[in-house]
Parts: C-alpha cells; structure tokens; sequence
C-alpha cells in the first residue's frame, strides 16, 4: 500500500475494497477503507438504548483518537442480536484489521439494515477469506454504494483545502433523527490535525448539519460519523478545514433530505430571532417533524396555522409571544394573516422541488436551521414493506 497521489476527489494514502457477502442479492453490501498509515479519528455515535454491537466496540477506537480504517456491512443492521452478535462483530473487525496488518481496535465497524437478524457468518468469512491484500486505492462513490439500504442513489462529495483533500460519504433515507450522530457517514482526508482539533472541529460541524437533519423523528440504532484524517498531505489552516468540511457535509445532509423515503420536496426550516441557538433548533425541529407540515408540503398547501401550531407546542418556551412571531413560506411573510393573493404567492412557491419555512420569534438574535422532507404515500408504503 504505498500509492500517495490524490485528486480532487481522492485523498493520499486510503485503499479500500467493495463486494459482496451475501447479505443483499447480486449488489455490493460491504466496504472496507484502510488508511496506509495510522490516522487521527474522531467520531460520533447514536445515544439509542439499543445501540448496535458495532457501535459499542466503535467507542473504542474512537476514544482512542487513532486508528487505520473503516468495515460497514448493509443490509443487516446486527442490532438486538445478543452475545452472538457482539462476537460477529469482532470477527469481523478483527478480520479485517489482520488483511490491514492492524490491531482490531484500530477498526471501526458498522453495520446497517434490518434489526434482529444475525449476519450470515458463512458467507461472510467466505468472502473475507478469499480477499487479497494489498487493496486498490479507495473507490469512495463505490462504498457509497455499497452501503446503500432504501437509498436511491450514492451520496458521495469531495473538495480541496489547501495541498489536503477531504472526500465524504453518507447513507440514509429513513429512521433519522439524529442524536449525537446520524446515520451512517464518514469522511476521509490527508489533512494532518491533531485529534483535540479535530474532535472539536468535527463535533461543531456535525451539530450544525447531521444533526440539524430529520427525516421522520426516529433515531437509528446505528448512528455513526466519523472521520479519519492521515496526515499524508501535511497541515493546512483549521478554520478553512472547518469550512470545507461544513461544506461537504451540508451537501450530504442535503442529499439526505432530498432523498428521503418518499420524499418529494425538500423542507429548510429557519427559525431566527430566537432567544439562543437552543431555543432556534428546539422551534425549527419541531416544525419540519410535524407531519401536518411536512402533508401541507407535500401538497403545496400554505397553511401557516399548522407552522404556527408547531412553534406552539414548545409550550415551555414561555417567552414566544404570538404576537411578535412572522411565518414566512419562501420570502412570502404568510402570519400575520396574509391577504388570500399573498396565499396564492405562497403556494407558488410551495409547488417547487425545496421549501423554506422561517419562523421569527421575536426573542432575541440567535438564528439555527434544519432540514427535512415532504410526508409522502410513498414512505408509508416503503416501511409497510421494509421486511417482507
């Protein structure tokens, strides 16, 4: 492993491999992306109660700050699995780290999929016993898609920042609501930082953009971002790092919502004037999770009572004062009760692929936004019949 070149798409030092362990039918269910060299790690994992096996031995490595790569199965969740799925999980974090000449604890592992199924060990360990390293540079847009579930397409990004690149890649289109972390998503670059750095940095990036996403209110029970930064490429500015790396997640966070089950139309709720950030992202969640906004959405409906309903179920939220909050649909101001035209011009812009609602309280300065999707037929049907 020792090919260093990299592009605007690809980071210095990563190989990896995609396959097939029998887990979906005839498509790719499994990557692995080894880092040549130990890297510096920071990663964020779901606060559920019933947390995976692979997010449980994940902690490790990530309190650990260092580590050499990544291992995700699809498909199959391996959540609610007992003892067995605990030691399937470092049978395969163990594998992989032995065909990487690393510690098991230098791997993170997830898995993603349906809950309460054991993974299919025998095909597994087929598969892993005929891989051959060295492995190939990493094909990132290909472990996109490999750990696709009910996504319809790869959400794959990458830019420069100085001599470094960062690449990302997210999966998730349903059960998201993140807490602490989100669905699956990782980044990769060869920016070298110290973890201190990069914790904080990625933590920040991460609460204004995974976790400034929901799709349907419901936290995953494997949740992981992380990321892993090589070094390769030498230093480069933090705050430009930051903002790169904002950037990139922003437009994953974008594609999630986009691409929700479902979904139709894209929702960007602001809420500004808030009395601090917290107040902003509590009266913000509250309107893209409502489901008779998300409806009113999806049918082009301007009806300001259901975003007024929403900020008022935060009903400790004592100093929103109905009288000095503004709803705006796109940069058509709907409340204070509108004239029917400007309704009309509302629902114009309802009509198109993204929404944006803004809600001002009238508490103070502080602004959040979060994003979201329309409530379709289309989701229903999707988990009426996810596991038959």
């Amino acid at each position: 492993m020792s090919d260093r070149s990299h592009s605007a798409t690809a980071p210095a030092g990563f190989h990896g491999i995609t396959g097939n362990i029998g887990i979906k039918d005839d498509a790719p269910d499994f990557f692995t992306v080894i880092s040549e060299v130990p890297a510096t790690v920071s990663a964020v994992f779901t606060k559920s109660r019933f947390a995976g096996p692979s997010v449980v031995i994940s902690r490790e490595t990530a309190r650990r700050g260092t580590g050499r790569g990544i291992v995700v199965t699809a498909r199959n969740a391996n959540v609610a699995t007992g003892d067995q799925g605990l030691v399937n999980a470092r049978e395969i974090r163990a594998a992989v780290a032995g065909l990487a000449t690393a510690e098991p604890e230098d791997i993170l592992i997830a898995s993603t999929g349906v809950i309460g199924r054991q993974l299919p060990m025998d095909r597994v360990r087929e598969f892993l016993d005929g891989l051959q390293p060295p492995f190939p540079p990493a094909d990132f847009a290909a472990c996109a898609q490999a750990m696709m579930t009910t996504d319809t397409h790869p959400k794959h990004v990458a830019a420069r920042c100085g001599e470094a690149t960062i690449v990302g890649i997210a999966k998730g289109v349903g059960m998201i609501e993140p807490n602490m972390a989100t669905m699956l998503a990782y980044f990769f670059t060869d920016a070298r930082i110290a973890q201190a750095d990069l914790d904080a940095l990625f933590r920040r990036v991460v609460d204004r953009t995974f976790n400034a996403l929901s799709i349907d209110t419901d936290t995953s029970t494997s949740d992981t971002a992380a990321i892993l930064a090589n070094g390769l490429a030498g230093d480069v500015d933090l705050a430009e790092f930051e903002a790169a790396l904002h950037d990139l997640a922003l437009q994953l966070v974008r594609m999630i919502a986009a691409d929700g089950e479902g979904a139709t139309k894209t929702i960007v709720v602001r809420v500004t004037e808030a009395r601090d950030e917290r107040q902003a992202k509590r009266v913000a969640k509250a309107i893209v999770n409502s489901p008779l906004v998300k409806t009113a959405v999806h049918g082009a409906d301007p009806n300001w009572g259901r975003v007024a309903m929403a900020i008022g179920k935060c009903d400790d939220e004592t100093d929103i004062d109905p009288e000095r909050v503004r709803i705006d649909f796109g940069d058509v101001t709907t409340y204070p009760i509108p004239e029917e035209d400007v309704l009309d011009a509302a629902a114009e812009h309802m009509s198109g692929d993204e929404v944006t609602i803004t809600a001002s309280l009238g508490t103070g300065d502080a602004a959040f936004t979060v994003y979201g999707c329309d409530l379709t037929d289309g989701y229903i049907r999707i988990n009426a019949d996810y596991t038959t």
